[in-house]
């Protein structure tokens, strides 16, 4: 592992941030309270001193910049330890990560799935009988965090304990409205078939010619269909990028806010899918339901009835 303390002369670079996590947001094993923090580049860390004290130990804290603190922790330098320690391990545990948390202190980590691998080689010299009476708080303290986690994973812990997990969720958001949404108006082309218009008019039994005398509620229907499945938000940051006009008309259509090299893409291929569920379906109904089962919209539960056709 690289991390960005200094070494044998090597430039020091900045420590990264924490976006999540700070003392009062603890990681919860159990009885056990272990500070935790994600950084901005979303690695899930432990502090130094959440492992002393994971492992009920002592040997200084994280929240310091002395040479100790850069160190491998006292306990896992021990001669009954140390055969059980990976060498990846070791490297980590002697390389800790420097960051800065939100108050501006700097502190010391180690990757989260560090105190799982700590745990694991505690555990191992239990199991060997290297380990001795001496060591029976950190064999405890191991084998309670162990089980703690045997149901859930770390990161996911972390996430909300350090209330990251929200955060993940606003970034994934963003990511995806980048991907979908272009920053300019882009000009109009056909995109919408005559013949999605035409299926419509089928399966509701419309007039044939409401295929180009489109009802109001088509549009209602356009956004359930196609934009909510699309991707989550998109269709609410359409509409606030292209609100409804005093008339209730839109200036411009809503796939001209689409990117042309993901959105426009993206919306043409479930146009295809659409298309060809309206075609094996018999009524309006049972094309929703074939719909909802193939795309469903974001957070929708499937139908779980049997399709009546």
């Amino acid at each position: 592992m690289i991390n960005n303390l200094e070494r044998n002369g090597e430039r020091k670079s900045a420590p990264l941030k924490t976006v999540a996590g700070a003392p009062d947001k603890p990681l919860i094993i159990g009885d056990i309270e272990i500070p935790c923090y994600v950084l901005e580049d979303e690695t899930r860390v432990i502090s130094q001193r959440g492992i002393y004290r994971g492992m009920g130990t002592t040997g200084g804290g994280s929240e310091n910049t002395s040479v100790d603190a850069a160190q491998m922790p006292r306990f896992a330098r021990s001669k009954w330890l140390q055969p059980f320690l990976t060498p990846q391990l070791k490297e980590t545990l002697a390389s800790p990560i420097e960051f800065s948390t939100q108050f501006g202190k700097l502190a010391y980590g180690y990757p989260a799935e560090s105190l799982v691998e700590l745990c694991e080689a505690i555990l191992q010299a239990r199991d060997s009988k290297a380990a001795s009476s001496q060591q029976t708080s950190i064999v405890v303290q191991a084998d309670l965090i162990m089980r703690g986690l045997a149901r859930v994973g770390i990161n996911a812990l972390i996430d909300e304990a350090t209330g990251y997990e929200e955060i993940r969720v606003k970034r994934a958001l963003a990511h995806i409205l980048e991907m979908f949404i272009a920053k300019e108006i882009q000009p109009w082309m056909k995109t919408y078939p005559i013949e999605f218009y035409e299926q419509i008019c089928r399966l509701k039994r419309w007039p044939k010619e409401y295929a180009i005398s489109r009802p109001s509620v088509v549009g209602h229907y356009t956004n359930d269909i196609i934009y909510e499945r699309l991707a989550p938000g998109v269709l609410k940051e359409l509409r606030a990028r292209n609100p409804a006009q005093p008339d209730g008309t839109r200036k411009h259509k809503h796939h001209q806010l689409l990117t042309p090299n993901h959105g426009h893409i993206a919306l043409q291929n479930h146009l295809a899918a659409v298309i060809s569920l309206m075609r094996i379906s018999k009524t309006w109904q049972g094309f929703k339901r074939h719909l909802t089962k193939a795309h469903p919209k974001h957070n929708e539960q499937l139908f779980l009835e049997f399709d009546s056709e």
